[in-house]
């Protein structure tokens, strides 16, 4: 995004509080947390000693992940949590854009310390990494402004319609459990439409060629007061939470959790959220490994 356009751009969330992606752009101060800091298993090596390193999203999906003015830097609000998580550490950070279908084969390989791409807590997921929930994991179902639909709340209400979800995310799971439904009912499936890049599905939606985006709600709203052209028409019908996401049993996810809680109660955490309008998806604690999402 050029930086004229981010000098200009005050955007309003269904929070109503405006995101100045110019003065978001500097980091937030942070305090080195002594009790996170213990929590380290002394027996954990990071990718790189002294730093934490973590995966965030590839994709200019804003609120939570876009580029600054300088067309290199990751802004956004989980950049902004990696930042909380390695100050209150005391580690250095890096962050290294990530495309959704790479991070858990980056986890596993030991490419990356954490991965922050907005992954949602499922059971299925639990088998295989652990997690410190740090945002309420809301859906949205959005469509272009000047579209005949007017509510997606169940099944019935995507039957034929054109669709973008993401591959291997939870709306992928919960459309084709919907389409399941569909069928069952004797109504026409919805169609997946499996896109890479936000300004696909930004010009699919625009063109007809797609007649719903389904993914975060907090993308869902920026959008919409972005711009105009598109409009929020339901929620998803299962509520999450978003994690750290971090290797099954290496034990870095209770340094992570106490960061977190350390964050929440000096209140850092709570200005991360407030400056990109994502008060509403708040925690009050963090959780280790809660009860996920099942399909």
């Amino acid at each position: 995004m050029k930086k004229g356009v981010l000098a200009l751009l005050m955007v309003a969330s269904t929070s109503h509080a405006a995101i100045d992606l110019q003065a978001n752009e500097q980091p937030l101060p942070v305090t080195v947390d002594k009790q996170a800091v213990a929590k380290i298993p002394a027996n954990y090596k990071f990718v790189e000693p002294g730093t934490l390193t973590v995966a965030i999203s590839a994709l200019n999906s804003p609120p939570l992940a876009l580029l600054a003015s300088d067309n290199r830097t990751r802004i956004g609000s989980d950049p902004d949590i990696a930042r909380l998580l390695a100050g209150s550490l005391g580690l250095k950070l890096k962050l290294v854009p990530t495309a959704w279908e790479d991070w858990p084969l980056g986890i596993t390989s030991g490419r990356y310390d954490v991965a922050l791409v907005n992954i949602a807590v499922t059971e299925q997921r639990k088998e295989k990494f652990d997690f410190a929930t740090y945002r309420v994991d809301n859906l949205a179902f959005s469509v272009k402004s000047t579209s005949e639909v007017q509510s997606i709340k169940s099944a019935a209400d995507l039957s034929g319609k054109k669709v973008i979800v993401g591959s291997g995310t939870n709306q992928e799971r919960i459309l084709l459990g919907w389409n399941e439904e569909n069928k069952s009912a004797g109504r026409e499936p919805a169609l997946p439409v499996y896109l890479t890049d936000d300004a696909s599905g930004n010009l699919y939606i625009q063109s007809g060629r797609a007649d719903v985006f389904f993914g975060p709600q907090s993308v869902s709203a920026y959008k919409a007061a972005l711009t105009g052209k598109t409009r929020v028409v339901g929620l998803g019908p299962k509520k999450a939470y978003v994690a750290t996401t971090t290797k099954k049993g290496n034990g870095l996810v209770y340094a992570l959790q106490a960061a977190l809680d350390g964050a929440i109660q000096r209140g850092e955490y709570q200005k991360v959220l407030a400056r990109w309008a994502e008060q509403g998806e708040a925690v009050t604690q963090s959780e280790v490994n809660p009860p996920g999402i099942t399909y």
